[in-house]
């Protein structure tokens, strides 16, 4: 088969697309292999289906990302898993954290129940002492307000 026939048979494109069986791709690895002008265009095809691929890609939805991560995830600890089985000296702690809640330490919840108690502590003895202070402004003008009628 010519080089030129070759190249519009299209099977240099199922090829680089993995469509061909084995016996059409040997056939075109012999054909690349012994011919330099087919292995550029090779080259330069797979450059183009490649940012052909690049160009035209659209990003998955959310929800797929998160299915794939997780069935990602849940691969490689199968993986783990299976290779701790084969080295059991080996000794590894499984960390996992399933929540997205950020934990502190134990003591740091009664501290600021206490901080915020005293905050209202704080708030209700300043509104007494200002409200105790406006009224005996009030009475000392009456007073005085009082000591001058008298006089």
């Amino acid at each position: 088969m010519k080089t030129q026939e070759f190249i519009e048979s299209g099977i240099l494109e199922a090829h680089l697309l993995g469509l061909t069986n084995q016996e059409e791709q040997t056939q075109v690895r012999q054909m690349v292999e012994s011919d330099q002008m087919l292995e550029e265009y090779v080259v330069e095809l797979e450059a183009g289906i490649n940012q052909y691929f690049e160009k035209e890609s659209v990003a998955p939805p959310e929800a797929v990302r998160e299915v794939v991560r997780l069935r990602s995830t849940r691969d490689k600890k199968a993986r783990q898993e299976f290779s701790n089985a084969e080295n059991p000296d080996r000794q590894y702690l499984d960390v996992e954290v399933n929540d997205t809640h950020i934990k502190v330490h134990k003591f740091w919840r009664p501290a600021f129940i206490a901080v915020f108690i005293l905050s209202k502590i704080f708030l209700i003895a300043g509104l007494y002492y200002y409200f105790k202070t406006v009224s005996q402004e009030e009475e000392l003008q009456r007073l005085k307000l009082q000591v001058e009628q008298t006089k």
